[in-house]
């Protein structure tokens, strides 16, 4: 009987007790300039689109207040060596479009775009037929091997087939 009546006491106490207003905490970590490299390797061309949104949403933030981090002072590597290597092809423009300008926009502020010149081959490109914000590296795993060593950070991008919008899902 001592136990239901503390039951009871707990219950009453959450349903009548004083509410409290619960939320997020919001902190503001100190960041340090990055050096990170991102693989790129997907089965479909199309990932990078969302793939390039990993980018943005490392370094946007940095360029905003409280960081006001300089773009030349970040250090960042896109590594391309899957199916999306056709979006470098300056025939495919059209098709990636959008993700041929947004990785011109990226180039500007610094980000430098690498390419397997292993899967260029596979794809039977040549130098002249890439953009010239694309740096041919012998083999990209190779690459980021040596890119790790220096002591950059590696992101490899999940990327899913969205099933829902956000509004659907809210």
């Amino acid at each position: 009987m001592p136990n239901l009546c503390k039951s009871w006491a707990l219950i009453i106490s959450l349903m009548f007790g004083p509410s409290h207003s619960y939320a997020a905490q919001v902190i503001t970590p100190e960041y340090e300039e990055p050096k990170v490299v991102f693989d790129f390797f997907f089965e479909d061309p199309q990932h990078i689109a969302s793939a390039l949104y990993w980018v943005r949403s490392t370094i946007s933030p940095l360029y905003d207040e409280p960081y006001n981090m300089a773009p030349e002072m970040m250090d960042v590597v896109v590594m391309i060596h899957g199916t999306e290597i056709v979006t470098l092809a300056k025939h495919n423009y059209e098709k990636y479009r959008e993700s041929v300008e947004r990785m011109k926009y990226y180039h500007a502020l610094g980000v430098e775009f690498r390419a397997c010149s292993l899967a260029a081959r596979d794809y039977s490109y040549q130098p002249d037929d890439l953009y010239d914000f694309v740096t041919l590296v012998p083999s990209a795993p190779t690459d980021l091997v040596q890119l790790q060593m220096q002591g950059y950070a590696l992101i490899v991008p999940l990327v899913r087939s969205k099933k829902f919008s956000i509004e659907e899902i809210r």
